[in-house]
């Protein structure tokens, strides 16, 4: 007697970025992109801080404003070592995690701050804070790419990258505010108290990766349940299997940003971010000392500099159609408008209200131009080095950042006047517009 055995049918296969990218944005994906944008307020707040406390913090420990460089420079060493680092540990162990260490790791060094005696240890916590700010970023643009579909990527990733921009406008706003009632430690009580809040939310409340747990493979029931949480009207399978039809790629991450043709687009990457951040950092940094030492107010000065943030926002909200769109053709046209306005706050610093409408197109131009560089860096690179590509963009941007403010202190210690200052850092604009066009040549 024969006996029939039946066979097993098949798992059914679904590909989890092609599943995402079939469907439209809901309410998840919106969740988790507040909860993104929180982090990267508190972010915002956090890196420029220093610059909105510095003319404050200059008069109290009577120190030249050429000694502000290095302080400023300290915390974006941090934040360079930081998104080396931990973006490539983040596409090894999964965003997550990442996170909520880099969250706590800047909370607990923004509150330290407040005991710093003198520029030495105000320089050692400064850097200490950048590398828990520069572990946050990279890993909240590619969590927040891995759960978005390819058609609103660079707009989901800009939206909540306008977290930063507006916690970078707000510590202006604030700062001019509390300085003057309870001096320029009471921004870094703010600073530090926001994210140690923030850490039990996210341990909570923040996913993994779907697309990387669907990568590392094993997880099916995690990501059947992140699905659900995308498409509830999702139909359930008792047989599923879960994949990411992109390559699971071994060695060192590193390695892959410059291997099958990526290597002319990442060096141009490079450099976008470089000239960006520099003249991001350059001014955001010098900004209201500038206008300082022209006869404005400490907390005027901090308002009118919290225009560039303001401006920042506009932008992020204004460009995210336009980049998913017209990709690094709009980001060379973003540049090239930004080198105009930059040049323009030198020309108008004789009046405040000219300025102020310079500062706000600057930032406009300059902080919407960075914020969708991060979003496209995030699209052009797989999900096992996604991390990897957005932390080493960033992380070399930084350099510009570190040399940025560097820049700054010593044209002001040579006396320059603010029409040349500001002609040279519309410099940085133009050779981030030209990479950009090579970019777009380059499809």
């Amino acid at each position: 007697m024969t006996i029939a055995v039946r066979e097993r049918p098949s798992p059914t296969v679904i590909d989890v970025p092609g599943y995402i990218d079939r469907h439209r944005v809901g309410p998840f994906q919106v969740h988790l992109l507040l909860i993104c944008a929180a982090v990267l307020f508190i972010d915002g707040f956090d890196t420029q801080a220093i610059g909105y406390v510095a003319p404050a913090l200059a008069q109290e420990w009577r120190l030249p404003r050429s000694a502000m460089g290095p302080v400023f420079s300290a915390g974006l060493f941090g934040l360079m070592i930081g998104a080396l680092i931990f973006g490539t540990i983040a596409d090894r162990i999964g965003r997550k995690r990442i996170i909520v260490l880099s969250t706590a790791a800047f909370g607990i060094a923004t509150l330290l701050t407040v005991l710093a005696p003198d520029a030495p240890w105000l320089i050692a916590l400064r850097f200490l804070t950048g590398l828990g700010l520069g572990g946050a970023m990279p890993n909240a643009v590619a969590l927040i790419s891995e759960f978005s579909p390819h058609r609103r990527r660079a707009t989901m990733v800009m939206t909540m990258f306008a977290g930063f921009s507006i916690g970078a406008a707000v510590g202006g706003l604030l700062a001019a505010a509390l300085i003057p009632a309870l001096g320029w430690r009471s921004v870094f009580v703010v600073g530090g108290l926001a994210p140690l809040l923030l850490v039990p939310i996210l341990v909570r409340a923040l996913p993994e990766s779907i697309r990387f747990l669907a990568l590392v493979g094993g997880r099916d029931r995690e990501v059947a349940e992140l699905l659900r949480r995308i498409t509830p009207d999702m139909p359930p399978a008792a047989d599923v299997r879960f994949v990411a039809q992109e390559p699971r790629l071994s060695g060192l991450p590193v390695a892959h940003l410059f291997a099958e043709k990526r290597a002319a687009t990442t060096l141009l990457l490079w450099i976008v971010f470089f000239m960006s951040l520099l003249d991001l950092y350059l001014l955001s940094n010098w900004l209201p000392t500038v206008l300082n030492d022209l006869g404005v107010s400490v907390s005027v000065a901090a308002a009118i500099g919290a225009m560039l943030q303001v401006g920042g926002v506009v932008g992020t909200f204004t460009l995210g159609r336009f980049i998913d769109r017209f990709s690094f053709r709009a980001l060379a046209l973003t540049y090239l408008c930004a080198a105009g306005a930059v040049a323009a706050i030198g020309i108008t610093s004789h009046s405040t209200g000219l300025v102020t409408v310079a500062i706000f197109v600057a930032g406009f131009c300059i902080v919407g131009g960075q914020i969708a560089s991060n979003a496209l860096t995030a699209t052009f690179y797989p999900t096992a080095i996604r991390s990897t590509g957005v932390g080493w963009a960033l992380g070399i941007g930084r350099i510009g950042s570190i040399v940025g403010p560097l820049v700054g202190g010593l044209l002001l210690a040579n006396q320059i006047g603010p029409q040349s200052l500001f002609a040279v850092a519309a410099i940085p604009a133009l050779a981030a517009a030209a990479a950009s066009f090579l970019l777009a040549r380059a499809g």
